[in-house]
């Protein structure tokens, strides 16, 4: 009995603790996701007016030339900007290319810019230099609904969902395991556990087709 009783405390103890600290770790991201989650199931209650804004600027002739030179030599439609001219664009216009997709033609460069919450791209004109900026911001509600989505986020991002999805993850079996020791004393547990399983689980089987 004594010992089974130690082994009772060691097992509370333990699972109390990773379940706090994976509560702790998660619970910004669970507030975040819960609320985009709610959001994405309604975006056509929640309006929004895409904001666009373009800029122009004429890139200097020794980069144009450069760019030429690259095309000319290479004829690689995919390569990425040299960095003397995406630090160009970067001083010019506070536009980041580093990493983007570009495609090359004879006329011109065109690069992607997506970002969460909007979408940008940028082209430069291998004739004269002319370089175009066009930006759409969809509001901040697309930004954080796009957070969710993990949708053109980076790998940093990537990365924080992982970590977050594996916090929770720890989170829900630790609790899971809590609500076992404590299901003795508590009747309610299981068919509440069991309402949880079965209630999607019904949807999911008569009104999903």
């Amino acid at each position: 009995m004594i010992s089974q009783q130690k082994s009772r405390a060691f097992w509370l103890k333990h699972l109390h603790q990773w379940h706090w600290v994976s509560a702790a770790m998660c619970l910004v991201g669970m507030v975040l996701f819960s609320i985009t989650g709610f959001t994405l199931n309604h975006a056509s209650w929640i309006g929004a007016k895409p904001e666009v804004t373009t800029q122009a600027a004429e890139m200097p002739a020794p980069l144009v030339a450069q760019l030429r030179q690259l095309w000319e030599r290479e004829g690689d439609e995919k390569a990425a900007l040299p960095a003397s001219v995406a630090e160009w664009l970067g001083e010019s216009l506070s536009v980041r290319v580093d990493g983007r997709e570009t495609e090359w033609s004879d006329e011109e460069i065109y690069v992607s810019l997506p970002r969460p919450g909007g979408d940008a791209w940028l082209t430069v004109n291998l004739q004269d230099g002319a370089v175009t900026h066009e930006l759409t911001d969809r509001g901040w509600l697309s930004y954080f609904n796009d957070l969710h989505k993990g949708r053109n986020t980076g790998s940093a991002w990537s990365l924080f969902i992982d970590v977050f999805a594996f916090a929770a993850l720890v989170f829900a079996v630790t609790g899971l395991l809590l609500l076992k020791m404590h299901a003795g004393n508590r009747p309610g547990t299981w068919p509440m556990v069991g309402l949880g399983l079965v209630l999607p689980l019904l949807l999911a089987i008569l009104f999903i087709h």
